[in-house]
Order: structure tokens, then C-alpha cells, then sequence
């Protein structure tokens, strides 16, 4: 290893990062578009104190929970206070061949706060800001950083006989989010007037044109959020993952369209959007192994199955307005048993390692997003009262509107 090539590589990680970064904002445009104008400032609030919150927990306790290496206290912020010094060769290839202590820092704090933005969509319109904001330290701060350690930290699912694989997080930061939007759906209940006595009532986004800019931000982000996840510039690995990537994003949209299509006989282009979505969650853990065919394949049954598990959720009266519980838990689902199917690892014993890494994060997530939203629902309550639902979150807990000379109970 030589100095220019590590400096290469560090600075397409910190390229990478950035890259990430920017899809907070397609959140951001992704959730409020879908949801209804008198709730956006609040949508827009949840999502920008969430990379916040992602930012600071993660400085403070997650990455030395995600990755204790020698000293569990770690050599960061860390659990022993500010100003703990840095490992010895911080800055060089001494410290890793790919990037320095604090690239690797920033990079992962970008993907930590990730699986509160998830949960964030799924709880949209009702819940209220406070528990929220609690539930999003916890999470982001405890629960994915000791899942993220099962895997990429060295820990037990990383020394099975055939090692759990999740290249960039399709289990560890999708179905993580998933799993917690889940529970907080459910526990929330659905919004007013969305289930009736004469069936579901559907309630559309304020701003279609909004979540696409979102969708295709986080597309345009998951370059950064896959690429970077090769951890080097290597140009073979990093270009094989942008076209997995893009491919899936692709057949994914063209898989919602079909199954959507089929099913309603219109061109929803909000299936479309989360077509897209669940492909490129569905590839993102096994992007580095897949060929292009098999990509598409990928993306093609992850954006199919979006379609049917909006369906399937709503059946069940769980009230999701921006399907992220489709998108990332059974986008991530997939994704993450498409590596035992498909890739350069497909194998029986591959499909058994990746089922106990999905049934062993998803039995942990779901416990403890239980008992952190279930105590919260008992003691302080999580969602507002019916008046404020239904003059809308902006105005009660913000006291102001996105849109005030255009302002409506809608």
C-alpha cells in the first residue's frame, strides 16, 4: 500500500459519505410528499433531527458498541468521555489500507441514523414528537449499533460456520428500521378515518412530485450508500457495484409496475417509486456478488413483493403512508435470502446462515422497539389526541404551516 492509493481510497469513502448523507434529504422529500400538506413541517422536522440525533449517539456510544475492537471504551468520544486519544496511526494505512479512524467514523455514523428515518415514515401523521425523538436516541444510539456489531463488528453472526453476509445492510439497516416502523404502526394504530366500516379509505400524498425528487435522490444517494460499502476504491469491485445498484433500482421499478398494473389496472406511480426503493434495498446485501442478470432478478421480486405487502398490510390494518414497512423489512428480507439464492455465495448452507441472521436481528428489534414504544404508549402516551391529528401536526406542535397561504384541514 502507498500513500496515493490510500489517499485514493479515502477520499472516494469520504465521496461515499457525503453520498449518503444527501439521502436524508430524499427522505425527507420521499415522507412528506407522501403524507398530507398540514403535517409537513412536521415530517420535515423529524427528518432533519434525525441525522442530528444519528450524528451525536453514534459519536457518543454507537461506534465503540459497533465495533470495540481491544478496548470496549473505545479510543473515539465513546463511553469514557471527550478527549480519549485516537488509536495509534489514526491517519494512515497503519489504521486500515482504505480510509482513516475518522473516515470510518463518518461514514458509518451516516449509515446510523438511517433506521430512525425508516421508522419515521411509518408512524407519519400521529405520533407524537417527543416519544418519537426518545424512541430515535435508543434506537439509533443502542439497538442498531449491537446489531450492526453481530455482523460487522466481528461478533457472532460474522463466525458462523458459514458466515451471515450483508454487504451494505439490507438486514442490518433496513429491516432494522423495518422492524421498528412495524411496531410503532401497529402499536400507534392506523390514522383517522383511513380503515372504515366500508373498508379501506385511502388518503394521498400532498405533493407526488416531492416524493419523486426523494426517490430519486436516495437512488442517486444508494451509489454512495453500496459503493462505499466496498471500503476501498478498487475499480473493479466499486464499478460492478454500481451497476448491480442501478439494475436493481431499474427492474425494481419495472416489477411494481407490473404487479401494479395487474392488480389496480392503472399506473400507480407511487408503487413505482417504492418499486425502485425495494430494489435497491433488496441488492444492497449482496451487491459485491451479484452479476447483472441476477440483479435484475433481484430488484424485479423486490419491487413484485413491494406491491403485495402494501396490500398485505393494509389488509391488516397496519397504516403505513409511505409503505416503508414494505420497502425496507420485506425489501430487506429479501434482499438478504437473495444471497444464499443468487451471487458467488448461493448455497443451502448460505440460505440457512441468512435465515438466522433475519430471525435473530428480527426477533431483537422487534422486542426491544416493543418495549421502548409500549412503555412510552403506557406512561407519556405516543400519539397525539384526535384534534390535533386532525387539524394536522403543524400547526399544534410546531405552531406554524409549510404552506400557510395555502393553508386547509388536508
Amino acid at each position: 500500500m502507498n500513500q496515493e492509493m490510500f489517499t485514493i481510497n479515502n477520499l472516494w469513502m469520504m465521496v461515499a459519505t457525503i453520498l449518503v448523507f444527501i439521502m436524508h434529504l430524499g427522505f425527507a422529500s420521499l415522507e412528506a410528499g407522501l403524507t398530507r400538506a398540514k403535517n409537513t413541517v412536521n415530517i420535515l422536522f423529524k427528518n432533519t433531527i434525525i441525522p442530528a440525533i444519528g450524528l451525536l449517539t453514534y459519536a457518543f456510544i454507537g461506534f465503540n458498541l459497533m465495533y470495540p475492537g481491544d478496548d470496549f471504551v473505545g479510543s473515539f468520544f465513546g463511553l469514557g468521555g471527550i478527549g480519549i486519544s485516537l488509536p495509534e496511526g489514526w491517519d494512515t494505512f497503519a489504521y486500515n489500507e482504505g480510509y482513516t479512524f475518522f473516515t470510518d467514523f463518518i461514514f458509518q455514523a451516516m449509515f446510523a441514523a438511517t433506521a430512525a428515518t425508516i421508522v419515521s415514515g411509518a408512524v407519519a401523521e400521529r405520533v407524537k414528537l417527543g416519544p418519537f425523538i426518545f424512541f430515535s436516541i435508543l434506537y439509533v444510539g443502542i439497538i442498531y449499533p449491537i446489531v450492526g456489531m453481530w455482523k460487522w463488528g466481528g461478533g457472532f453472526l460474522d463466525t458462523l460456520d458459514t458466515p451471515f453476509y450483508d454487504f451494505a445492510g439490507s438486514t442490518i439497516v433496513h429491516s432494522v428500521g423495518g422492524w421498528g416502523a412495524l411496531v410503532g404502526a401497529y402499536l400507534l394504530g392506523p390514522r383517522i378515518g383511513k380503515y372504515t366500516e366500508k373498508g379501506m379509505s385511502a388518503i394521498p400524498g400532498h405533493n407526488i412530485p416531492m416524493a419523486t425528487i426523494g426517490v430519486f435522490l436516495l437512488w442517486f444517494g444508494w451509489f454512495g450508500f453500496n459503493g462505499g460499502s466496498v471500503l476501498t476504491a478498487d475499480p473493479g469491485t466499486v464499478s460492478l457495484v454500481f451497476v448491480t445498484t442501478a439494475i436493481a433500482g431499474a427492474s425494481g421499478a419495472f416489477g411494481a409496475l407490473v404487479a401494479s398494473y395487474l392488480k389496480f389496472k392503472t399506473y400507480d406511480i407511487t408503487m413505482v417509486l417504492n418499486g425502485i426503493l425495494a430494489g435497491l434495498v433488496g441488492i444492497t446485501a449482496g451487491a459485491d456478488m451479484m452479476s447483472v442478470g441476477e440483479s435484475a432478478i433481484i430488484g424485479f421480486i423486490g419491487g413484485t413483493l413491494v406491491v403485495f405487502a402494501v396490500v398485505f398490510f393494509d389488509r391488516i390494518k397496519i397504516d403505513d403512508p409511505v409503505g416503508a414497512i414494505s420497502v425496507h423489512l420485506i425489501g430487506g428480507i429479501w434482499g438478504t435470502l437473495a444471497v444464499g439464492l443468487f451471487g458467488d455465495l448461493a448455497s443451502m448452507s448460505q440460505v440457512w446462515s441468512q435465515l438466522i441472521g433475519i430471525a435473530v436481528v428480527g426477533a431483537f428489534c422487534f422486542v426491544t422497539s416493543w418495549l421502548i414504544f409500549f412503555t412510552m404508549k403506557r406512561t407519556v402516551g405516543i400519539r397525539v389526541d384526535e384534534r390535533e391529528e386532525v387539524e394536522g401536526l403543524d400547526i399544534n406542535e410546531h405552531s406554524m404551516r409549510a404552506y400557510p397561504d395555502f393553508a386547509t384541514k388536508d
